[in-house]
């Protein structure tokens, strides 16, 4: 995936407006987007999981 832009998870937080706590809650859920974890232990996620992440959240509120 050369190409893949590839963003730490404080700029996604920043992004989407939640903080570490909720979006790890999420993740034992199973609801969070899919993590890259490097060697070095650092975490990034996918510009193109996170923007796929957002668009299946993508539905009406009532």
């Amino acid at each position: 995936m050369a190409g893949t832009e590839m963003l730490k998870l404080s700029e996604v937080l920043t992004e989407i407006g939640m903080s570490r706590a909720a979006f790890y809650r999420m993740r034992a859920r199973g609801q969070a987007p899919r993590l890259v974890k490097l060697p070095n232990g650092h975490l990034r996620i996918r510009r193109t999981d996170l923007d796929a992440w957002l668009k299946n959240l993508d539905s009406p509120a009532y």
